[in-house]
C-alpha cells in the first residue's frame, strides 16, 4: 500500500487581500476615479521601488540573522554607480529611440548591482563577519561603516546634488480611461513583478533555495550534510546587496536626482516593511512594500503631513493583529 501523500501547506491569502482592501476603501475619499487609478498606480509603483531596495534586507536577516543598518550605503552606491554610466551615455539617453535608451540603461543597472554586489562582499568580510550572533554589535559597527562610506561618496562623487534626467522614452506619462500613467511607474511595476517571480522561484523551485531556506530553518543540519554555509552566506549577502543596487537605480531615476543620503532617506520605511512582512519573509516583504506604498500615496494625497505617519499607524494596526508580521518566516 503507498504512503499517504502530505499535505500542502496552503497559502495564508488574508494579507493578499489586504492591498485590494486598502485600494477599495479609499476611492470614495479620492475626488475623481481617474485621480484613484493614476495614486493607486503611482502606489503600486512605489512599493515595488521599495521592495526592490527591502528585499536584500529581508534576505540577509532572515538567513544571516544580521541587523545591518548600513543597507542604504549599497543603496547609494548602486545609484552613483548607475548614475555616472548614464550621464556617460547621456546622449543616448535623450533618443526617442527604445533600444538606444536601452543601452545606457543596461550598463547602468549592471554597474550598479556588481559595485554594490562588491561592497557586499567587502562588508560581510571585514565589518560583519566578527560579529555574526551580536545584535548589538552588528548594528554599531554596521552604522559605522555607513558613515564611513558616506564620506567616500562625497570624497569619490563630491557632496552635491546630481541630477539625473530619465530616458526619453520612459518620461512623460499616457492617458488609461482619462486616468494620466506615468510610463516610469508602469516600468518599476513591471521590473519588481519580474524581480519578485524570480526571488520566488530561486527560493521555491531550486536546489539553491532549498538549501537557503534549510539554512533559515536549520544551519547545523545543512551544514552535517556537507554544504558550506559560509559560503552560502557571502551568496546570500552580495546578493542581497546588489538587489539594493538595482533598486537604488530604480528610486535615483524616480527621484531625478542623486546625493550621498540617497539610500539613508528611506532606511526607516524600508524597516517598517520588514516589520509588516515578517522579519526573513520575502513574500511579507512583497505585501508590505505594496501595503506602504499604496497608504503613503493615498495619505500623501489627502493629507500630505501624515504620509509617513500613516505607514508608521500601518505597522502599529497589522504588529496588533499579527504580532509576527503578516507572514512568519519560513512562508512564502
Amino acid at each position: 500500500m503507498s504512503a499517504p501523500a502530505l499535505p500542502e501547506e496552503r497559502l495564508d491569502w488574508i494579507p493578499l487581500a489586504l492591498i485590494p482592501a486598502i485600494a477599495l476603501a479609499a476611492l470614495p475619499f479620492i475626488s475623481s476615479l481617474p485621480t484613484w487609478v493614476a495614486l493607486t498606480v503611482a502606489g503600486l509603483a512605489m512599493g515595488m521601488m521599495i521592495f526592490m531596495m527591502a528585499a536584500g534586507l529581508t534576505l540577509v536577516f532572515g538567513l544571516m540573522d544580521v541587523m545591518n543598518f548600513a543597507h542604504g550605503v549599497f543603496i547609494s552606491v548602486g545609484a552613483y554607480a548607475a548614475t555616472s554610466v548614464l550621464l556617460a551615455m547621456k546622449g543616448s539617453l535623450q533618443e526617442p529611440s527604445l533600444a538606444a535608451n536601452l543601452l545606457a540603461i543596461a550598463p547602468a543597472v549592471l554597474a550598479a548591482m556588481a559595485l554594490a554586489g562588491l561592497l557586499g562582499w567587502f562588508f560581510e568580510r571585514v565589518v560583519i563577519r566578527p560579529v555574526y550572533g551580536d545584535h548589538l554589535k552588528q548594528i554599531l559597527v554596521t552604522m559605522g561603516g555607513l558613515i564611513v562610506v558616506e564620506q567616500l561618496i562625497h570624497v569619490v562623487w563630491g557632496p552635491d546634488i546630481i541630477p539625473l534626467p530619465r530616458p526619453a522614452t520612459i518620461t512623460g506619462s499616457f492617458i488609461v480611461a482619462d486616468a494620466a500613467i506615468e510610463r516610469y511607474r508602469l516600468l518599476a511595476v513591471l521590473i519588481g513583478l519580474a524581480v519578485f517571480a524570480a526571488m520566488w522561484l530561486v527560493l521555491n523551485r531550486t536546489r539553491l533555495g532549498l538549501l537557503i531556506r534549510a539554512g533559515v530553518e536549520n544551519p547545523e543540519m545543512v551544514e552535517s550534510l556537507g554544504y558550506r554555509i559560509r559560503r552560502l552566506f557571502i551568496g546570500v549577502f552580495v546578493a542581497g546587496s546588489a538587489l539594493a543596487g538595482l533598486g537604488g537605480v530604480m528610486w535615483a531615476l524616480y527621484q531625478e536626482s542623486v546625493n550621498a543620503q540617497i539610500g539613508m532617506q528611506v532606511m526607516v520605511v524600508l524597516f517598517i516593511v520588514l516589520i509588516i512582512g515578517g522579519l526573513g519573509s520575502v513574500g511579507g516583504c512583497f505585501i508590505g512594500a505594496l501595503l506602504v506604498g499604496l497608504v503613503a500615496n493615498y495619505t500623501g494625497y489627502l493629507a500630505p503631513k501624515l504620509a509617513l505617519g500613516s505607514n508608521i499607524l500601518l505597522m502599529v494596526l497589522i504588529l496588533l493583529w499579527r504580532p509576527r508580521g503578516l507572514y512568519a518566516v519560513g512562508k512564502a
